[in-house]
């Protein structure tokens, strides 16, 4: 920026002493050309020349790289205090924000290099009309008479393109933010046969972005054909006062010129059309990045974590979203090294739990606390590297599958990445693919199973002392799950699992599960204590579409962990399914996650 002010300037300062060079050269030549005097003035304006010419080029490298530069930086401060801010930030659409990190940083990029161009535009007239002063006072007068009309004619331009930009990025942005949804859902859109009602959706803002862009347009090209209109007459009011002076003696030929020369320089007003705009357009794409400034990012603290064994701590947690409360003063410790499993209906607050206890949201009141140290004491490092997350939607990050499962604050080794990978249940499908680990993320296809042990491995690759897995095995078959579930076990004393939980098999195998409801804790027990409950019970089971029907299952509750539980005579199994009374058999029957049960039972 500082190197692109100087060419500017410089290039100005240069343009500005040239007509006065040339008009004394002319003077001098037209009195004694083959004066050694007359030929300094001559290699005088062939320097300046060529000084013009090496700092245009300067100028437009510069230009060139000030935007790149500008542009980059922009999108990086963006994108950083984007994932600081979090997922509560209450931002834009995934489409409008693309759009702003992408367009809009784009043309805010392009700010210091129109300021700057923007600054020798005003110089050049500013210079010209001064020179014009010199030369003769009568010439500047001749000018002037003309500027206030040039004045409202730019106050006007910026006004009414300014608030059509604004609009017109604004309008983008939504359409942008409705194509993302649109492509998020198109199965959902194919399989409902909505294609065309979604297309008009998606391009339902088009009348308003294209009636705001051809506004632009008609205010620029209003501007600019005022202006061409205005220059010239400018330009010919100073030319015609000048040889009028020029007939009464007043001025020199090379006066003159240098007047005729001033004229055009002191009218490059009109060149701030084309400036004003650049810099107006960078302006208002500026105001949209700003607003993703705007939101508060989650501070951080300058404290590590003292040795311990990952005891978590909520103290009167309130947590509150979309004008909801999800949590609801929430007192919970989960002990060091022990696996606890969150479970309860839809909306009670599971999720939330994960995201306070790993601080990817901080709650709105209380304390949370990892081995005696409240969260936003500790710096982002000592979080990330202590908190282990796995999600039931994971993004495959990192390039590769390696790269993906070694994404992280510290990145594992490679033997690390397969024994996660092993761990996750993910190693053979990877083995199978062609590249292995080496296979990029964008050019595989993989079932949303798979997606979720990569997920998973990822976790287990991230060496911390608490592992937070928010419905993080709802995609696995059962086979799947029982394996990654002793992978877990196996984790028991290195570090404490929280495990947000939709299947009774799941919590049947945590040490203890919280039972929340309407974001509050309403028990904390082992599952097949909590099992003796019909409460309890129902949350797992399925809405019964048929309230009259005659039940294949009685209530009676099943005394003990349900991933170990066989029912026995008389039972029923923990699936739901009924059992065939004598011998052994294969029963079956609605499942508690609302899918099928199978298991064998002795009659």
């Amino acid at each position: 920026m500082a190197l692109l002010t100087l060419a500017t300037t410089g290039s100005a300062v240069a343009h500005l002493v040239l007509p006065a060079a040339l008009g004394r050269t002319l003077d001098l030549l037209l009195a004694d050309p083959e004066s050694a005097r007359t030929h300094h003035w001559l290699l005088g304006c062939v320097a300046l020349t060529v000084a013009i010419v090496v700092l245009d080029a300067c100028d437009v490298a510069l230009t060139a790289g000030t935007n790149a530069r500008a542009t980059a930086w922009i999108r990086r401060r963006a994108v950083r205090h984007t994932l600081d801010a979090g997922p509560r930030s209450g931002g834009p659409p995934a489409g409008d924000l693309v759009a702003r990190l992408v367009g809009s940083a784009a043309q805010a990029g392009t700010a210091p290099a129109a300021l700057a161009a923007t600054f020798s535009s005003v110089i050049t007239p500013v210079g010209g009309v001064c020179a014009l002063a010199l030369i003769d006072p009568w010439t500047a007068v001749g000018l002037l008479v003309g500027l206030p009309l040039f004045g409202l004619l730019l106050r006007g331009f910026v006004r009414d393109s300014g608030d059509s930009l604004t609009r017109y990025q604004r309008t983008q942005g939504e359409i942008a933010g409705r194509l993302t949804e649109a492509l998020d859902g198109a199965r959902t859109i194919a399989a409902a046969g909505t294609a065309r009602r979604e297309i008009s959706r998606v391009l339902g803002p088009l009348p308003a972005l294209s009636r705001e862009g051809h506004r632009v347009w008609r205010v620029q090209s209003r501007s600019t054909a005022q202006a061409a209109a205005l220059v010239p007459m400018l330009q010919i009011t100073v030319i015609a006062v000048a040889g009028i002076r020029l007939d009464a003696g007043a001025l020199s030929v090379g006066s003159l010129l240098a007047a005729s020369r001033y004229a055009v320089l002191a009218t490059g007003f009109g060149g701030l059309v084309g400036r004003l705009g650049a810099l107006v357009r960078a302006r208002t794409a500026a105001a949209r990045v700003a607003e993703l400034l705007a939101a508060p990012v989650i501070p951080h603290g300058d404290r590590t974590l003292p040795p311990g064994d990952g005891t978590v701590e909520l103290r009167a947690v309130t947590l509150s979203t979309g004008g909801r409360t999800v949590l609801d003063g929430v007192d919970l410790a989960l002990p060091g090294g022990t696996s606890t499993a969150v479970v309860g209906r839809s909306g009670a607050g599971k999720s939330a739990l994960a995201a306070v206890a790993g601080r990817l949201a901080d709650p709105d009141r209380g304390t949370v606390l990892l081995d005696g140290v409240p969260l936003p004491e500790l710096t982002r490092a000592e979080i990330r590297g202590a908190i282990a997350y796995a999600f039931a939607r994971p993004a495959l990050l990192g390039g590769t599958l390696h790269g993906t499962i070694a994404l992280g604050v510290t990145r594992p080794p490679a033997s690390g990445v397969a024994r996660a990978a092993r761990a996750a249940c993910a190693d053979g499908f990877i083995s199978r693919l062609p590249d292995g680990y080496a296979t990029p993320c964008a050019g595989v296809l993989l079932s949303g199973g798979e997606i979720q042990r990569l997920g998973l491995a990822r976790a287990f690759a991230h060496d911390g002392r608490l592992m937070v897995l928010d419905d993080a095995t709802s995609s696995l078959d059962s086979v799947t799950e029982l394996r990654v579930a002793r992978a877990l076990a196996r984790e028991e004393g290195h570090r404490t699992r929280l495990i947000v939980a939709h299947r009774a098999t799941t919590a049947a195998r945590a040490d203890r599960v919280v039972w929340l409801e309407e974001g509050r804790v309403r028990a904390v027990a082992p599952h097949a204590e909590l099992w003796r409950i019909p409460d309890y019970r129902a949350v797992f089971a399925p809405p019964d579409p048929d309230p009259e029907r005659d039940p294949l299952v009685d209530t009676a509750p099943v005394p003990g962990p349900l991933a170990d539980a066989v029912p026995g005579p008389g039972r029923t199994s923990a699936g739901g399914g009924a059992q065939r009374p004598g011998g052994t058999g294969t029963f079956a029957g609605p499942g508690p996650s609302g899918g099928a049960g199978a298991g064998d039972a002795d009659g």
